[in-house]
């Protein structure tokens, strides 16, 4: 009977995949995005850029995965059992992530304004608003919210106003920053105005 072959270590898959998006986003910080390259991310991640090649077709699929797993790793989904306490935690941590010299460079490579980088964006702002529609979900089956209450435009409500400030008038940003967002869309989504299209 033939010895059986060794056990792949477990989590290498995912070691390797946290290695590289660490690597990605810390070449991003260091370089910005025109200068981010498979080959050195692969190098930072110490891996070769082959393994890299075998999960990401290009540097933007890279880009766009480290991206999304970045920001739901840094705003996590919060569930404190009030909507407000929950809005509060989600906001708060949009400007902590955004603030953090990371978090300038992930802003500085999303709005580059080449069109990979568009595409980047909208899956990174669309994967954002799939993870955290429960925390809205969960407040209308509370009662907490009116019944047809559209969970992407209770997110987008509240984080409007912090984008603004980060990306349009420089604004100071901070804890107050998003304490005022979760207090303008509480009373937007209570009055009935975060309803679906009509």
């Amino acid at each position: 009977m033939q010895p059986s072959s060794p056990a792949r270590p477990v989590g290498r898959g995912a070691k390797v995949r946290a290695a590289v998006h660490a690597a990605a986003l810390a070449e991003l910080v260091d370089k910005g995005y025109a200068a981010l390259t498979v080959e050195s991310v692969a190098q930072r991640a110490g891996v070769h850029k082959t393994t890299v090649y075998r999960r990401w077709k290009d540097r933007e699929s890279l880009l766009t995965d480290a991206l999304a797993e970045h920001m739901a790793t840094d705003v996590p989904v919060p569930d404190t059992g009030s909507i407000e306490t929950d809005l509060r935690a989600l906001a708060r941590s949009l400007v902590q992530a955004y603030t953090s010299p990371t978090g300038q460079a992930v802003l500085a490579a999303m709005f580059t304004g080449l069109p990979e980088a568009a595409a980047a964006r909208r899956h990174v702002f669309d994967d954002r608003l799939v993870r955290a529609e429960p925390v809205v979900t969960r407040a209308v089956g509370r009662g907490e919210l009116p019944a047809d209450t559209d969970p992407g435009e209770v997110l987008k409500t509240l984080a409007a106003p912090i984008y603004l400030r980060l990306l349009v008038t420089a604004d100071p940003v901070d804890e107050s920053t998003a304490d005022r967002a979760v207090h303008v869309t509480l009373a937007a989504a209570r009055a009935g105005a975060c309803g679906p299209a009509r």
